[in-house]
């Protein structure tokens, strides 16, 4: 008995250093926010109560939030979210397929992106989609004969969405993709083997009854930081076309109209309440993917 509790205490002791730094900036922050949702918070007086005040005007009264923030986020997530989880599967199953060496090689440049910010990375895509004939793709349409004149891609709003979901695709290899990878090249061989011998004819067989179901923990690792990651993108379009909102606020996502009522005009309660809505949408999707890929013990 003494055994049991000596391990049951060992195992909280473990346990604590992560729960601790997880309540205090997670779980407390979280709350913080949630209170202060329901103020007006100007980062030099008291927070004042208003009520549901700041919900109300979200919905009712910010226009750039109904019209831009929130159809663009949700756009950018439908695309990138599934897309980047299933270009990091595809792209895991392949080099799953390699000799060690390579695969190692290859893993390395496709996560790469992921290690540095879209905000960052986006100075590279900036040069290549210049409006003037210095600008890489302009040249090259330029010398080929398709245009006349250079096309000022970081100033029309219908292409600067587009331009968005290419780098934000590059740089979705994150840790979903490292993760993947890892879940398929853990399978045991065995399986693959008795598959065949039962009846299994081909490869995509394989990826159906075999691949997935195996890693599904992998594959709800991939799919809620694919949830995570998207939802919480920012800054990007800025970036790329070098204005503040970008023009017609082109790619202004949830989290850009988030940080400047926080950040340049210090309405923190109603920032707060921005972040609130952020935090019930991913908890939802995120709920989704549990759905899909979760097994009965994680439900």
């Amino acid at each position: 008995m003494n055994n049991k509790k000596n391990k049951f205490n060992t195992a909280y002791l473990f346990v604590f250093p992560y729960a601790a730094i997880f309540i205090i900036f997670v779980v407390v922050l979280i709350f913080i926010s949630f209170i202060l949702s329901f103020t007006y918070f100007d980062t030099v007086n008291f927070p004042s109560f208003t009520g549901f005040k700041n919900y109300i005007n979200l919905f009712t009264q910010d226009n750039d939030f109904i019209q831009y923030a929130l159809p663009n986020t949700i756009k950018y997530a439908l695309i990138i979210g599934p897309g980047g989880y299933l270009l990091s599967f595809i792209l895991a199953w392949i080099l799953a397929q390699l000799p060690h060496r390579l695969r190692t090689v290859l893993a390395i440049i496709i996560y790469s992106p992921a290690l540095t910010s879209g905000v960052l990375m986006s100075v590279g895509w900036k040069v290549l989609f210049s409006g003037d004939n210095r600008g890489y793709l302009n040249y090259l349409l330029l010398e080929w004969g398709f245009i006349n004149k250079s096309i000022q891609f970081l100033q029309n709003p219908d292409i600067i969405f587009g331009i968005m979901i290419f780098v934000g695709l590059w740089t979705s290899m994150g840790l979903g993709f490292l993760a993947m990878l890892s879940g398929i090249l853990n399978i045991d061989r065995t399986i693959y083997e008795a598959a065949y011998i039962d009846g299994m004819r081909n490869r995509f067989q394989e990826i159906i009854y075999i691949t997935i179901p195996s890693m599904k923990p992998q594959m709800l690792f991939g799919a809620v930081m694919a949830v995570v990651g998207t939802f919480n993108a920012s800054g990007l379009a800025s970036a790329i076309t070098g204005s503040y909102p970008p023009p017609q606020y082109a790619g202004w996502l949830l989290v850009d109209h988030m940080n400047d009522y926080a950040f340049t005009r210090l309405e923190m309660g109603y920032a707060s309440a921005l972040s609130v809505v952020l935090l019930l949408m991913c908890l939802l999707m995120s709920r989704l993917c549990y759905r899909l890929f979760g097994t009965k013990e994680a439900d």
